[in-house]
């Protein structure tokens, strides 16, 4: 990676889901890590720093339409490039 290229910030909600109006594909092309509460989470889905909250999977349960349930976690949410 090259360090001379500045990085810019992360928006204040982002999705991983393309179908999301809150999907943007660029972003992921780096590295981008979640923290809440000062805890390190890798199974993010969907966050907003703004309002505090994050969506993770629920297990291994899925939707009708075969996407997995999410649930959300509230508190201090904080976003990073790796």
């Amino acid at each position: 990676m090259n360090e001379a290229t500045p990085l810019s910030s992360l928006p204040d909600r982002l999705s991983v889901d393309p179908r999301s109006p809150f999907h943007v594909a660029a972003l992921f092309e780096q590295g981008i890590g979640i923290r809440l509460n000062d805890k390190e989470l890798s199974n993010v889905e969907e966050y907003c720093i703004s309002e505090g909250w994050v969506k993770v999977p629920a297990g291994r349960a899925l939707d009708r339409k075969g996407q997995p349930m999410l649930i959300k976690l509230k508190g201090r949410v904080e976003a990073f490039y790796k």
